[in-house]
């Protein structure tokens, strides 16, 4: 099979007998060209479907040969601005390494591993680990039908992460595909630079075709709770209480949104009880609440070995100072599993409204707690008082639990918050504001950040312009370029973040 860019040579160097290739026409057609953000749209000249590490690399080997020729790795498809597509290069296709290769309990020196794909859902490592093995990893995201290489590659977070820290701080060994098309296994003692730039690199690096994650036994029940706060000052004080309180008298999960006061479905109180709960009584609210309201959302696992009082009794010890409505709190006991799946209702009922295949022009941040009063004065409660179609997060989290080491730029505060504008657009001709005017919101949201002098980073960043990038990585840039030109020198790697040009190759054939 010939690809475009390709001639039949090279095409031949990059199809072992085990890896398929979608055809040009079939390309322009295939989800490759799109992804959930549903913002951009690129078509590649081919998808490829490796079914093992050989075949990336082989892959990646093959477009070194053909100018201007670059892959990206995609998983699940769910980045947001295009970040896993290939406008005219090559979309690895990494669910198709998972569907061919099997999970492997790993046991060394009393600790137990999980060895999974690259291309494996998160969703699917929880089934297995549990379900075989009554273990489970610590750090998880909301969403589990995400891929382990997607997450790895960008970092990894949920209301787990300031006790258990992000999913980047909890990988013990990588399998990668460099750029220049090597295969190697890297740790924090074998390859550590490589392990480490590859963590949080956005696929500047490598490809991550294997990962080890440590895993420990699996608690059997959640008790999970929701409280809610008129005042913004209470809340981020007893999230940040929480989130700081010594592992043995912590939460496992701590998390929490912004809301609006009124019975909108999606923006406001009905958002808050947990399925099945109690009744909102808005009644209960203090006269002077505000436009915004927020909700603190705690969870504590019950394991085997756990009398249920005594879990009962460590989540009231923990809920009695806090400084929320009394009346307004929303209580469950739910298996670990059924926990951790929680965001799969809303897939469901989004899917069954239409908005699931609606654009998504979600923005993510990291704000340091020095500036998060002020953000909520600014933007929540100012351009975003209305509502936003879909969750606004707002929680903190750990700078002692990210290992500094990797490629992941934070804010430089010590404590800072996540604030995730997760953007649902209505289907098509059921009103709602203009795509457009969502994302000119964004970047208005993000221009106030710097023309405040917030101390912030973009998760999931995209920027089209390199200076932007080299301010995003701050005093990091210099390393993420010199990791660059060491592990992925042509530049062939996720061209879709739009960091660094294609290079073109040492006596590479001509487009054709």
């Amino acid at each position: 099979m010939m690809l475009a860019y390709m001639d039949h040579a090279t095409a031949a160097a990059a199809e072992p007998e085990t890896m398929e290739l979608a055809t040009v026409a079939d390309a322009a057609e295939c989800a490759a060209a799109r992804d959930f953000g549903g913002l951009v749209s690129a078509r590649p000249a081919a998808v490829v479907r490796p079914a093992s590490a050989d075949d990336v690399a082989s892959a990646i080997q093959a477009a070194a040969l053909t100018a201007h020729l670059t892959v990206a790795a995609r998983g699940n498809g769910h980045s947001v601005a295009g970040q896993a597509m290939a406008d005219g290069g090559l979309v690895l296709d990494m669910r198709a390494v998972a569907r061919r290769t099997q999970m492997q309990l790993v046991l060394l020196s009393g600790a137990a591993f999980a060895d999974v794909p690259g291309g494996a859902l998160w969703e699917e490592v929880l089934h297995w680990a549990v379900s075989n093995h009554g273990l489970a990893p610590a750090s998880w995201t909301d969403y589990l039908r995400l891929t382990v290489g997607g997450t790895l590659s960008n970092g990894g977070v949920s209301g787990q992460s300031f006790r258990y820290g992000p999913q980047v701080s909890n990988v013990a060994e990588l399998e990668v595909v460099t750029g220049d098309g090597q295969c190697r296994v890297c740790s924090p003692s074998a390859h550590p630079d490589l392990f480490f730039a590859v963590l949080g690199g956005l696929g500047q690096f490598g490809v991550i075709t294997r990962a080890r994650i440590p895993l420990s036994p699996a608690p059997q029940t959640v008790k999970w709770t929701r409280v809610v706060y008129s005042s913004f000052a209470d809340y981020a004080a007893d999230a940040e209480w929480l989130v700081t309180r010594p592992s043995e008298r912590a939460f496992d999960y701590v998390e929490g949104f912004a809301f609006c006061r009124n019975d909108d479905p999606v923006n406001g109180w009905p958002s808050v009880p947990i399925p099945g709960g109690a009744h909102f009584e808005p009644s209960l609210l203090p006269a002077g609440a505000g436009p915004v309201l927020y909700c603190l959302e705690v969870a504590l696992y019950q394991h085997h070995h756990q009398h249920p009082d005594d879990v009962d009794e460590r989540v009231g010890e923990m809920l009695r100072p806090l400084k929320y409505v009394r009346g307004l709190e929303f209580a469950a006991e739910v298996g670990y599993v059924e926990f951790l799946s929680r965001v799969n209702r809303v897939e469901e009922e989004a899917r069954r409204n239409g908005s699931w295949a609606a654009p998504h022009p979600w923005l993510n941040l990291f704000i340091s707690a020095r500036d998060i009063a002020h953000f909520d004065r600014a933007v929540i409660n100012g351009m975003l008082a209305d509502g936003i179609d879909g969750p606004m997060l707002v929680y903190p989290m750990l700078k002692a639990k990210w290992d500094p080491n990797t490629s992941v730029a934070l804010p430089e505060g010590e404590i800072f918050y996540l604030v995730a504008l997760l953007r649902f657009c209505r289907p098509s001709g059921t009103g709602g504001p203009a795509v457009g005017e969502l994302v000119e919101q964004n970047a208005a949201v993000v221009d106030a950040c710097r023309r405040n002098g917030y101390d912030f980073k973009t998760y999931f960043p995209s920027y089209r312009a390199q200076s932007d990038w080299a301010a995003h990585f701050g005093s990091k840039w210099a390393r993420f370029v010199d990791r660059k030109a060491r592990y992925d020198p042509l530049a062939i790697l996720a061209p879709g973040q739009k960091i660094f040009p294609r290079t073109p190759s040492a006596g590479a054939r001509a487009i054709v």
